[in-house]
C-alpha cells in the first residue's frame, strides 16, 4: 500500500467501476454529437474573476467552495467549480459568435472542484457533461437542451429522473420581484449571513436547505406570479415543445439553482433514490452572462449533468449497463516460439477491431487460463510446441469449454467467426 492516499473528498476510477463512469459520459455526449454540438475542452484552472463575475460573489461557490491559488507572478487562478463560465469565456476569446452561425452549439467533459463538506454523492472533485448553446434567444434551443439531457437518460435505461422547470424571469421582471422577495424576506428571523443574502441576492434564500429557513418559506412570493408577458410567453412556449416531445416535467417555482447568472428557463434532474443530494444534473439560460464577462450580449442556454451521480442513480435503480467487453480473445502462448506467434495474432486482431491480450510473464498453463477467465473473454488462444509443429493454435470457447484447432495463418477469421 502506498503512504499517499487520495485527498479527502475525492475518488480514484480503476477498472472495473471506471467502465460504468466511461459509459455515462458516452450515453450523455452522444445525443449532442447527433445534434450539432462540437467538442470544447478548457483548462482545469481559470482567472478568479472569470467565476467572482460570473457564477456571483454571493454564491457559496465562490464565498466559501472555491480552490483558489496566487502564481509567482501575482495572478489569482481558481480550480473551476463549474463549466459554464469557462467555455463561454473560451468561445469569446475565440470569437466563435463572429463567424455569423449562431447559435455557438458546445459540449464538454471535465472534473471540476468545490471545497465542499464530503458525503455520499457530493465530492470536491466530481465529473461532468455539460452543453451550452451560446447566441440565440429562443424557447426551442432550451427545449431541445432539456430533450437531449432526458433522451441521455433513457438511453441508460434510468425510469426514476424526474425534470424539474421553472423560470426566473429577466431584467425587466425580476427587479419588481425581487424588491417583493426582500420585503417579505426582511421580515423573517433569519441569521446575519442568510440577511446579508437578502440584500446582495434574495433568490439564492430560497434556495435554502436548513429546515428552519424552509418553514418560514412557506408563503414567501413566488417569481412566476410577476412574470412579464414576454418571460411567461417564453416560459410556456418552452413547456408545450417539452410536452410535444414527450418529456414530463413537474413545475417548481421555487427553483431558483447555485448560480447567479441564471435567467428565465431554469431547470433540474433529480432522482429521490439519492438522498439528499438528489440533483443529478441542471441547468438554465444565462442571457446576461456574455456581457457580466465583458463580452457582447450573447443569450445562451446550457447545462451539465454530474456523471458520478448519475452512475449512483444506476445503482440505486439496479440498473446494469452493457458494457463492451475489455477483453474478447486471451492469447496464451506456451514457449518462446508460441509467444512469438500469438504475439503477432493478438496483433492482428487488436488492428481487426477485436479486443484482445495476451498472458504475459513466462506463466505455466493453469495460471494463464485463470488469467483468461478472470479477464471475461469469451475465447483462448493456446499455442503450444505440438501445435507449432502442426501449424495450427487451439481456439477455446470459454463459456462452453469447447476447444478446436484452427490453422495459424488464419487466426484472425477463426475468432471473427466464433465471436460472430
Amino acid at each position: 500500500m502506498s503512504t499517499f492516499r487520495a485527498p479527502k473528498g475525492t475518488y480514484d476510477l480503476i477498472p472495473p467501476d471506471s467502465a460504468a463512469y466511461l459509459a455515462v459520459r458516452e450515453a450523455i455526449s452522444a445525443p449532442l454529437r447527433r445534434s450539432g454540438y462540437g467538442y470544447v475542452e478548457t483548462p482545469g484552472f481559470e482567472h478568479v474573476e472569470l467565476f467572482s463575475r460570473g457564477v456571483g460573489e454571493s454564491t457559496d461557490i465562490v464565498t466559501k467552495e472555491m480552490y483558489t491559488l496566487t502564481t509567482r507572478g501575482g495572478d489569482r487562478l481558481a480550480l473551476r467549480p463549474e463549466g459554464t463560465a469557462s467555455v463561454l469565456r473560451a468561445a469569446l476569446e475565440a470569437s466563435l459568435h463572429k463567424a455569423g452561425n449562431l447559435p455557438v452549439k458546445l459540449w464538454y467533459s471535465g472534473s471540476y472542484y468545490r471545497y465542499e463538506r464530503p458525503q455520499a454523492g457530493r465530492y470536491r472533485h466530481f465529473s461532468q457533461v455539460g452543453a451550452e448553446a451560446i447566441g440565440a434567444e429562443d424557447p426551442a434551443l432550451d427545449a431541445e437542451l432539456i430533450v437531449l439531457a432526458a433522451d441521455a437518460y433513457r438511453s441508460l435505461g434510468l425510469r426514476d429522473v424526474r425534470l424539474l422547470l421553472n423560470s426566473l424571469g429577466d431584467q425587466e421582471c425580476r427587479p419588481g420581484y425581487r424588491a417583493v422577495l426582500q420585503d417579505f424576506l426582511r421580515g423573517l428571523d433569519l441569521d446575519e449571513e442568510t440577511l446579508r443574502r437578502v440584500e446582495i441576492n434574495p433568490l439564492r434564500v430560497l434556495d435554502d436547505k436548513r429546515e428552519a429557513v424552509r418553514k418560514q418559506l412557506a408563503g414567501a412570493p413566488m417569481m412566476r406570479d410577476h412574470l412579464c408577458e414576454a418571460c411567461k410567453s417564453f416560459h410556456e412556449r418552452v413547456r408545450d415543445l417539452l410536452t410535444a416531445a414527450g418529456v414530463a416535467f413537474e413545475d417548481d417555482p421555487r427553483l431558483v439553482r447555485g448560480l447567479d447568472y441564471y435567467t428565465r428557463t431554469t431547470f433540474e434532474f433529480v432522482h429521490d433514490g439519492l438522498g439528499a443530494q438528489s440533483a443529478v444534473g441542471g441547468g438554465g439560460r444565462y442571457d446576461g452572462l456574455s456581457e457580466m464577462i465583458g463580452g457582447p450580449a450573447l443569450p445562451s442556454v446550457g447545462w451539465a449533468l454530474g456523471v458520478d451521480r448519475t452512475v449512483l442513480a444506476l445503482e440505486a435503480e439496479g440498473v446494469t449497463l452493457d458494457l463492451p467487453a475489455a477483453t474478447e480473445v486471451y492469447a496464451v502462448p506456451l514457449g518462446e516460439e508460441a509467444r512469438d506467434l500469438l504475439f503477432g495474432a493478438v496483433t492482428a486482431l487488436r488492428r481487426a477491431g477485436v479486443a484482445a491480450d495476451l498472458s504475459y510473464g513466462g506463466r505455466g498453463l493453469k495460471g494463464a487460463m485463470k488469467s483468461a477467465n478472470r479477464s471475461g473473454a469469451r475465447l483462448a488462444l493456446v499455442a503450444g510446441e505440438r501445435d507449432l509443429a502442426e501449424g495450427v493454435v487451439q481456439l477455446k470457447d470459454l463459456e462452453s469449454g469447447e476447444q478446436r484447432a484452427v490453422p495459424a495463418d488464419g487466426i484472425t477469421a477463426a475468432v471473427r467467426e466464433a465471436l460472430g
